[in-house]
Order: structure tokens, then C-alpha cells, then sequence
């Protein structure tokens, strides 16, 4: 294919293109996967981190890579884009996907094709990549095979990539009425797959400049004088995906009446503890709502929602994110007789007693029943569970009697050598966590212990609760970290765990010696197997023998050998003692800590 001088692809130039104008939209984290047909994407990008535009992570599994970027839009609420070759590559981008569509977390997929006339002919490592992801992605598109950027001089001429750069920029972020998500672009083209870096690659400063200005030639590109361009190969541009269906609502005012509580799930924020703070509301927060804190908080609120007084007095709820964590809440939202008010977040809109009101916001101009939030203040306050490690008897241990000082010592120690049991694990990650810390739950039996146990913080919580699946945990906690740890005092990621959670993604342990340490804890729970199936009904019906081969699945994998051998640095843990010395003063870089756990 003619070229418009020595070295120089079209692949390459439209790989510039569109990689510039997301990094002028705001694009700083790319995620990547190598292969052949993506090898242009990932030149441009690499020569993107050098020019100091970009950070740059590469990971030789894609399933890890899609979770890798699905972290960092997490944490930053930015999409990352995340890069990979033609074929199975990118069906391993689905579980991340999913995940991102139901949560509600931006997140780019930048996919390298074959053309298109290589498409169900048994090509080699080509399928039908256009539409893989129909029905989870806010908006995709199958690029144009970049021929006429033959003889591109400039960014002028490649204008249809920077509008359809900025077409899923504005998709994934949720501009307009649209609800944040993923986007998928698929990127064709034909050999040579690379070539040399055009000549207008910007530097950092003209990005800075370009990123202030608007993009008059991308905004002037319209569907049909490209399709004019491009000819029989354009494969139309972009089409809207499953974009979330969004309820044009207004935000409300709640009247006085009806007994009223707050529920946070999953990706609440802050906003649910405000309202119940104004409004005088009890709030129930999950251990994952980013709400768990405040005067108005519930505690033991899975007991209390069962009281026929309490619970059973409830006439109107207010739900901002997405619940997930016990039966006792969902049953509550199913009651036909109760006004369910549901927030828009930024996943899908809960609806599920048929009556469920969506709204932009609430306010509260009133103040609730001071009786009815007494009531459950006084009953919260019987249901605190205090775990912390037993104080001293500091006169005993200063006693002159030896008999007192003696015991007061043996009483010590046999506090810091108490063995760990699950409620302990997750007390002792609560009060290692602090604000400039992020703390990430796998969908394990822990943190449904943690939302069982565990008071009021106000720390940075995550957890992939869109689906609540066990894959891309410790992937997921890896690009939280990378997204967080700025400035000169980063924090520390904290992952927790159950060991299947664990080795589900045990090749995101995999990190490149060129890219910085992460300050990160993955702290594994490891009771041998699935004992979340332990309360479940089919703990009731299954044979034993049955049961712990498909659902209990028990395993003995060496975590230690693990550890090292992908270069982690590696504690075993049996003590309350020890466990809180090695949360509270973590020699840095990437930790494994392994606390054993009765079945």
C-alpha cells in the first residue's frame, strides 16, 4: 500500500488521531494489552507516556486489563482507555464490561480489527468484532479503515477519528442526560499496521492549548460526508449501544408525613448521609455506599429492619446507589405498600416493587419524627459490636503486687494473641483505613461480615457491586491504586478477599518492572473454599459430599508460593496483634497477607 513517504501507515496516522484527541478531552490512564493488530494503538501510546501525556500500564491479560481500567474509572470517575488486539482479546474485555455497564463506571474500549472484507471468511484471529458488546455499552462504533489517511500531513485531515473520539468521550462520561458507562471504538486497518509517528503528534503544551479550544474541524464532520469519504468500507460511524434509560425527573421535596428512612448502597456517596443529616431520617448504609458514617446511622440495621415496630413502621424510603447486601433490605424495597424513592446514580434505575419513583434529588425542608428517629437511635445504640482489641489494665500492669502485675500481663498477651476470625479481619482493615487510604471489597463472605459488624467511618470504600461478581478483584484494587497514589504522601489500597476471589484473578499479580509500585495490601480470608455458600439453601438441601464439590469447591493452593513467584512480598497471619502491626505499618510496594480462617 503507497504511503506518503518512507515508513509512514495510515493505521498508525488514525491511531494518532483518535489517541490525541481523547488525551486533549482529558485522557490520562491507558491500559494495554500487546498483539499484531493493535501494534499502532500501542506505539502512539507509548510515545504518549514519554511525551509525559499519559500513564501508561501494560498487562498481558486482558481480562485483567479491562478490570485494570475499570478501577482507575472508579476512582477517578473518568473513563481509561483500554487497548487490545483482534479475536478472543477482545471477548476478555465482557466481565469488565458488564461490570461498568451495571455500575455505572466509564471506561473505553479501543479494539484493533481486521478490515472488514476479513470478516466470516475464516480469517485468521478475525470475528465479528462490531456489536460484541450490544446491549452493555452507552455507544460503539466500528471505525473506518484508515486508506485515505495516506497522504495526511496534519491533524486537519483526520478529523473523522477526533469526532469519533469525542463522540465516546462524551458517551462514556454521561454528557447530556446520558448515565456514564462504557464505549466501545473498533479500530480496522490493513498492513502495514505501523509506521512512522506523524509529524503533528502534539507535544504536552499544544494538548494543554487544544484541550481550551474546541475541535472545529471534528465538530463540523457529519455521518454522511465521511461515509462519502470513506466509501463501502464505513461501517456507519457510531450507534448508540444499551445507554441507560434515563427518567427526566426533577428533584423533590419531601412532604412531612410519612415515617421515612435513608438506604445507601453500593456507590452512594456522601449525598445519602446529608440528606439524612437535614431531613432527621435514620439511614441504613452497606459497608459499601461511601455513606457509612454520620449521627443519623443505623447500626445492626439488618436485625432492626425485621422488628415489626421499626422496620415493619416503615412507610417511605429513599435509596441513593445500588443495594446489595442483605435480603432483609431488598425485602423491604419489594413491599408494594411502602413509596420507594429512588436517586438516580450512576448505574442502572431500581425499580423494584413496581412503584419505585426516580429522581434527579431530594431535598428535605422539614424535619423528620423526632420520635420515630429516637426510636431507632436508641435501638441502634444496642446493637454496636465492639471489637477492639481489649486496653491494658495499665494500674495493674504498674502494680507492686506481683500476682496483679502478672496477671494484667498474661491478660495482654493473650489479647494480642487472640487467633482471627472474620469479624476480626475485617475491625482490624476499618481501623487501619483512613482517608488518603482506599479500601475495595471482593464479592466475598467478608463483606457481608463487615456490613454486619462494622461503625461509622468515613473512609474511601469500593466494591464491584453493579453485578457483584468474584472476577478482577485484586485488577480492579491495582488501577484504584494507580488512579489514587498521586502527590508526595499517597495512601495505601487496601484489597480484601476470600481465597477464591483471589485465585479467580491471580494473574492480575502480574506487574510490569518498568511501571511504579503500587502501595497495596491484598488481604486474603482464606477458609479453604466458598463458605458463603454456607448460608444458603443449598447448605440445607445438598448432600454433603455434593456439596463441597460443586459449591463449597475446597482448595489448598500455596498462596505463599504465588506471592513470590510474581514477585509480591508475602505475610502469614494468625494474631490480632499481628494482623493490626502489619496493616498499620506497611513496608510499602505490593503485600500479600494471608490470615487463615475456620470453616
Amino acid at each position: 500500500m503507497a504511503t506518503d513517504g518512507p515508513g509512514r501507515a495510515p493505521a498508525t496516522d488514525a491511531a494518532a488521531a483518535l489517541l490525541t484527541r481523547l488525551v486533549e478531552r482529558g485522557l490520562r490512564h491507558v491500559v494495554l494489552s500487546p498483539g499484531s493488530r493493535s501494534q499502532a494503538l500501542a506505539l502512539v501510546a507509548a510515545e504518549l507516556e514519554d511525551r509525559g501525556l499519559i500513564r501508561l500500564h501494560v498487562r498481558i491479560d486482558e481480562r485483567v486489563a479491562g478490570f485494570t481500567a475499570l478501577g482507575i474509572g472508579r476512582e477517578d470517575r473518568m473513563p481509561a482507555a483500554v487497548i487490545c488486539t483482534s479475536g478472543t482479546a477482545v471477548a476478555n474485555f465482557l466481565p469488565a464490561v458488564l461490570e461498568a455497564h451495571h455500575s455505572g463506571v466509564p471506561l473505553l474500549l479501543l479494539t484493533a480489527d481486521r478490515p472488514p472484507e476479513l470478516r466470516g471468511i475464516g480469517a485468521n484471529q478475525a470475528t465479528r468484532q462490531p456489536g460484541m458488546f450490544s446491549g452493555f455499552v452507552r455507544h460503539e462504533a466500528d471505525l473506518p479503515v484508515a486508506e485515505a489517511l495516506a497522504a495526511a500531513v496534519d491533524a486537519d485531515e483526520v478529523a473523522p477519528f477526533r469526532a469519533a473520539a469525542d463522540e465516546g468521550w462524551d458517551a462514556a462520561t454521561g454528557v447530556g442526560s446520558r448515565v456514564a458507562g462504557p464505549v466501545h471504538l473498533n479500530v480496522p486497518s490493513r498492513e502495514p499496521l505501523a509506521g512512522e509517528l506523524p509529524a503533528w503528534l502534539p507535544s504536552a503544551a499544544a494538548v494543554v492549548a487544544a484541550s481550551e479550544a474546541p475541535d472545529v474541524d471534528a465538530e463540523s464532520v457529519d455521518a454522511e460526508s465521511i461515509e462519502a469519504e470513506w466509501g463501502a468500507h464505513y461501517q456507519g460511524g457510531g450507534g448508540v449501544g444499551a445507554a441507560i434509560e434515563v427518567v427526566e425527573a426533577e428533584p423533590v421535596a419531601l412532604e412531612a408525613g410519612p415515617r421515612t428512612v435513608v438506604v445507601a448502597g453500593a456507590d452512594a456517596g456522601a449525598d445519602a448521609e446529608q440528606l439524612a443529616h437535614e431531613g432527621g431520617f435514620p439511614l441504613i448504609a452497606e459497608i459499601v455506599s461511601g455513606a457509612r458514617f454520620g449521627r443519623h446511622l443505623v447500626h445492626g440495621y439488618r436485625r432492626l429492619l425485621s422488628d415489626p415496630e421499626l422496620g415493619g413502621g416503615i412507610e417511605r424510603v429513599v435509596v441513593f446507589g445500588h443495594p446489595t447486601l442483605s435480603r432483609e433490605v431488598a425485602r423491604l424495597l419489594s413491599r408494594s405498600e411502602i413509596e420507594v424513592l429512588a436517586v438516580r446514580g450512576p448505574g442502572e434505575q431500581l425499580n423494584l416493587n413496581g412503584t419505585t419513583v426516580a429522581v434527579d434529588g431530594v431535598t428535605a425542608p422539614h424535619r423528620g419524627d423526632r420520635d420515630w428517629l429516637g426510636a431507632w437511635m436508641r435501638a441502634s445504640r444496642d446493637q454496636v459490636v465492639d471489637l477492639s482489641p481489649a486496653a491494658p489494665d495499665a494500674d495493674a500492669l504498674s502494680s507492686a503486687v506481683p500476682a496483679e502485675r502478672l496477671g494484667a500481663i498474661s491478660a495482654e498477651l493473650g489479647a494480642i494473641r487472640a487467633p482471627v476470625d472474620r469479624a476480626g479481619l475485617v475491625d482490624a482493615l476499618w481501623r487501619a483505613s483512613w482517608p488518603h487510604d482506599r479500601l475495595l471489597f471482593g464479592s466475598s463472605r467478608l463483606v457481608r461480615v463487615a456490613d454486619e459488624v462494622l461503625g461509622g467511618k468515613k473512609v474511601p470504600v469500593h466494591a464491584n457491586r453493579g453485578l457483584a461478581g468474584i472476577d478482577g478483584t485484586i485488577a480492579t484494587g491495582l488501577g484504584i491504586a494507580a488512579a489514587s497514589q498521586v502527590g508526595t504522601a499517597p495512601g495505601v489500597t487496601r484489597v480484601l478477599l476470600g481465597d477464591l476471589a483471589f485465585l479467580h484473578d491471580v494473574g492480575a499479580l502480574l506487574h510490569s518492572a518498568v511501571e511504579p509500585e503500587p502501595r497495596i495490601q491484598v488481604v486474603v480470608g482464606n477458609d479453604g473454599g466458598g463458605t458463603i455458600f454456607d448460608g444458603l439453601e443449598v447448605a440445607g438441601v445438598a448432600g454433603s459430599h455434593a456439596f463441597d464439590r460443586v459449591q463449597y469447591t475446597p482448595q489448598t493452593a500455596r498462596i505463599e508460593e504465588l506471592a513470590r513467584a510474581y514477585g509480591w512480598e508475602y505475610q502469614r497471619i494468625t494474631t490480632r496483634g499481628a494482623l493490626d502491626q502489619a496493616l498499620t505499618s506497611p513496608a510499602g510496594g505490593r503485600q500479600i497477607i494471608e490470615v487463615p480462617l475456620t470453616r
